[in-house]
């Protein structure tokens, strides 16, 4: 049996992914977060990854740690707490790791770090974040790949996720699909764009399929459930699951930017965080397509088509009341 130490596993993709791994009795589960979990808090015991007393301690016996803990919202404040949890929390982790004998590591990083409007980045794509989270994450990965170079024996292996949905989960995704529900969508920009997007059944289950091949060495490699589809494409694709009449009419980038910048100023008079932002409309109308090739030639079979994921989110959430409301919010 060994021993799975999730770091930061309180959250969306922790939390699915101890519920997926939580039967198999290949493994031992072990969840270190700043908050308790509330679905497995029999896994859970509360620790911060900046601090080195509490990884010191919480690391033993482990075999291979999952680091998920990050800061990753947009709207941060200060923005030093990317570089203190994303960078510092990295060098933590790794001292830990090795006052503990662990030599295997499954990083979280993010297709953040290639920028906005790439042409389908592979994994060796020049990184050019345009945001603190994406300049934070290009930052951990550095120090990865230098303490690499003096641990020759250590297996590190890096998935780059495109930007993730499901159910409970309350990002970018998610607000698209209430607003479509709501009957509060516009179109911006004209929706050609694509978007790469990962169901986070899917991710979880690489995850376990990284852990179970990919023993030895470096290793990165993209996430995104193929075949992308573009802004268009979706919005029926949700219209047509929810019986929703969506109107046909789109406005111009330019006055979607403007709107955003006001719904800025109100957040920034008011002190409240909004749904709309001119960072979201500049990311809503982006091009944001990856390449995963690299991954879907593992040998790795995703569970679901990324519509079965989108058909079971919407059911999820809107089609079939549940009785809790527990959520976890991303980006």
């Amino acid at each position: 049996m060994k021993k799975i130490t999730i770091i930061g596993g309180s959250g969306f993709v922790g939390t699915r992914l101890m519920d997926y791994l939580k039967d198999d009795s290949n493994y031992k589960l072990h969840n270190i977060d700043l908050l308790p979990s509330q679905f497995f808090p029999q896994f859970t015991e509360l620790g911060d990854v900046r601090s080195q007393e509490d990884l010191d301690r919480m690391l033993k016996g482990t075999d291979i740690v999952v680091l998920l803990a990050a800061q990753h919202r947009d709207d941060v404040e200060p923005t030093s707490l990317y570089y203190e949890t994303n960078v510092e929390g990295m060098k933590v982790t790794l001292r830990a790791m090795e006052k503990n004998g662990v030599k295997r590591m499954l990083f979280f990083s993010s297709v953040s770090v290639y920028g906005l409007n790439k042409n389908n980045p592979n994994e060796d794509h020049p990184k050019d974040p345009f945001n603190h989270y994406g300049k934070s994450k290009v930052q951990a990965e550095k120090v990865l790949t230098e303490w690499c170079e003096t641990h020759r024996d250590w297996n590190i292996n890096i998935v780059r996720p495109t930007v993730l949905f499901g159910e409970r989960n309350r990002g970018n995704v998610y607000n698209l699909l209430s607003q479509i529900q709501n009957g509060h969508f516009l179109m911006v920009g004209k929706g050609t764009n694509v978007k790469s997007m990962a169901y986070v059944g899917n991710i979880v289950a690489f995850v376990k399929f990284m852990i179970e091949t990919m023993e030895d060495g470096y290793n990165v490699y993209n996430y995104v459930d193929k075949p992308d589809i573009n802004m268009n494409e979706m919005v029926e694709l949700v219209g047509q699951v929810l019986g929703k009449h969506i109107p046909h009419i789109h406005f111009p980038y330019w006055l979607g930017m403007l709107g955003g910048k006001c719904f800025d100023l109100v957040a920034m008079i008011s002190r409240k965080k909004l749904s709309i932002s001119s960072v979201r409309v500049k990311k809503f109308c982006a091009t944001t397509q990856f390449d995963a090739t690299k991954a879907m030639n593992t040998g790795f079979v995703p569970p679901y088509t990324l519509k079965d994921g989108l058909i079971r989110t919407l059911e999820f959430e809107f089609l079939h009341p549940r009785k809790d409301a527990i959520e976890f919010v991303s980006e």
